[in-house]
């Protein structure tokens, strides 16, 4: 495939101008640590959503959505539109909570809530185990995507592809630190929109699937439109849709979408302005991420098996690709090759753009964790500023090397998004609760992270997980593995929580006092602290949390209604989308009352 003038143009401009942003604001990042984390915390709600927005495009997500759809229709997007309950929950309930922290990342929180050497270590390790280790491995999964769509669109080998695209985002990335990469945010999020929905549109209007009609009557395509899942398919059922639903949003850690909030996400909200400025720019982000930006891809991996119906015929069109690299993922770059000058060089330009976000916001978050939570916790208590940003910028370059490296190594994005799925499942429980119950204490993170990492492992890696659990053969059904891991890991942090000592009554206060989280759960040391003549309630306001639930269900009634409506919309069924259109507005009505009384108007 050859790139025209025109194509080049666009690409050529716009890493001139992400470069520039990098340059421009490295200065004032390099200031201090505050600033090259976290911008002084000084970002408004609508730049930090769209910044959020950004970052999860992503060049694996339409790969992943592709392979989803292909595989399990459009109705096995559950599996991650499931983790709207998560984000929702972090808007209504925990981002004013977070703020109220101002800790500089969220492991800090560890030393905030618990206390002693256990806390220490658990804030020190998990730097490492999520800021280096799951960092790169989820950095990996979108390296790989840019690894296919490089091979497939420009004919690039492996490593070509991860120097040209790492390098560029490397160099911005430690030059301009959190405002850099908010900032080039900001223009990625419209370019990747346009590229996105312009695809869809040119694709889905090829003689070769001759428009929306006849797309949704293709042979092909018509078992895989619905939106939910085949309710007379028990396994299918179980699977995309009461597990997620039921079990996965409350139950799993997972890169994004972590319970109670955490990570990049995380980032964002104790960057932000104050408290309403973080609860703007979350429920922003969970509009645009579940409601809108899905369709666009969904369109394309339709569009995808009228003219690729099966991998075989794929690996047929494109047959320098290596056999390691193969699977339904690749129907989306094999689409964008039809493109016609121009509306390429934009779609290849928001592919880059994906790419740079996704890469650009995991280094900053995954230096912070190293710099604060491990560099300056257990090697270099008394660093200056000006040394702690170069260990971030350092970080930021080996992160990236440790990415691309095993990036090389990968197949597809669906089988590393099962693998995290499995790995943190058990342990989301704990990060809802350590907010509002007392007894959640340093060793309930520690055995949970533990228990469910070597569960995970043992299953994946050994004959044990085969045995009971692989499809077909073994003795109970595959999605019963994910329970198996949630149930025995909960079980494991519960007995750890109650068999060891509670933290402190000074730690306690002390995080009360701060946090105001309020609640039952924290009863027994308010009592305790009215006894000793201690006053840890220093606010009249009303507990929020059970208002925040209710923003929360009409939240997720918004949001699906939308998604729902767009759907119907766009296949041409104008009486549910009607219905569910009207549903979605009255929701928003009922949402804004309830919103109001808890927090006022975002400013």
């Amino acid at each position: 495939m050859e790139l025209s003038t025109l194509d080049y143009g666009f690409i050529i401009v716009f890493f001139s101008t992400v470069l520039a942003i990098g340059v421009i604001v490295s200065k004032k990042s390099g200031k201090n640590t505050s600033e090259f984390f976290l911008s002084g915390r000084t970002m408004p709600w609508w730049l930090l959503g769209l910044s959020m927005v950004a970052t999860t495009f992503s060049t694996d997500t339409p790969n992943l959505v592709t392979d989803i759809v292909r595989t399990n229709g459009v109705s096995g997007n559950w599996v991650w539109w499931a983790f709207l309950i998560t984000g929702l929950l972090t808007v209504f309930v925990y981002a004013k909570l977070w703020r109220k922290s101002n800790v500089n990342t969220d492991l800090e929180f560890y030393e905030l809530r618990y206390g002693g050497a256990a806390a220490s270590f658990l804030r020190k390790f998990r730097a490492i185990y999520l800021g280096v280790i799951f960092n790169v491995i989820t950095m990996s999964a979108v390296t790989l995507a840019a690894i296919k769509i490089g091979g497939i669109m420009l004919g690039l080998e492996p490593w070509q592809t991860v120097i040209s695209a790492g390098l560029i985002t490397v160099i911005f990335s430690a030059l301009g630190g959190f405002k850099g990469v908010v900032y080039t945010d900001f223009l990625l999020f419209f370019v990747a929109m346009s590229g996105a929905i312009g695809a869809a549109y040119y694709l889905v209007n090829l003689p070769e699937v001759g428009g929306i009609a006849s797309l949704m009557a293709n042979e092909h395509v018509t078992d895989k439109l619905s939106i939910l899942p085949d309710f007379s398919n028990t396994q299918a059922l179980i699977t995309l849709f009461i597990i997620p639903l039921a079990v996965q949003w409350w139950s799993s850690w997972y890169p994004g979408a972590e319970p109670g909030g955490g990570g990049y996400i995380a980032q964002r909200m104790l960057a932000a302005k104050n408290e309403n400025h973080a609860i703007g720019a979350t429920f922003f982000f969970n509009i645009m991420h579940y409601a809108l930006r899905p369709w666009p891809w969904i369109l394309v991996a339709l569009a995808s098996l009228v003219i690729y119906p099966d991998v075989a015929s794929i690996q047929e069109a494109f047959p320098t690709i290596a056999d390691d690299k193969l699977g339904h993922d690749l129907a989306y770059s094999a689409m964008l090759t039809k493109l016609p000058s121009g509306l390429l060089g934009l779609v290849l330009a928001s592919l880059i753009a994906a790419y740079m976000s996704t890469i650009s916001t995991q280094l900053n978050w995954g230096s912070s964790y190293i710099v604060y939570d491990f560099y300056k916790q257990q090697i270099n208590p008394n660093a200056s500023e000006k040394r702690l940003v170069a260990v971030g910028r350092i970080s930021t370059v080996v992160l990236m090397v440790f990415s691309a490296a095993l990036a090389l190594l990968l197949q597809n994005a669906l089988q590393l998004f099962e693998v995290l799925l499995v790995f943190g499942a058990g342990t989301g429980l704990i990060f809802i609760l350590r907010w509002f119950w007392w007894r959640i204490n340093a060793w309930s993170e520690i055995t949970a992270m533990f228990a469910s990492g070597i569960i995970s492992l043992l299953l994946k890696l050994t004959p044990v997980g085969p045995f009971f659990f692989a499809p077909g053969t073994g003795i109970f059904p595959d999605w019963s593995e994910y329970i198996f891991v949630v149930v025995i890991t909960t079980a494991i942090w519960m007995a750890a929580t109650f068999l060891t000592q509670p933290e402190s009554k000074e730690v306690l206060r002390s995080f009360y006092m701060k946090i105001q989280p309020g609640g039952p759960g924290w009863a027994k040391v308010i009592r305790e602290a009215e006894k000793d003549q201690q006053k840890i309630v220093t606010t009249d306001e009303k507990w929020s949390v059970p208002s925040g639930i209710t923003a929360m269900l009409l939240g997720c009634v918004l949001i699906y209604t939308i998604m729902f409506s767009t759907g119907y919309w766009i296949y041409g069924k104008y009486v549910p989308a009607i219905v569910l259109t009207t549903i979605a507005v009255i929701s928003g009505f009922l949402l804004t009352r309830v919103w109001n009384r808890m927090k006022g108007t975002i400013l």
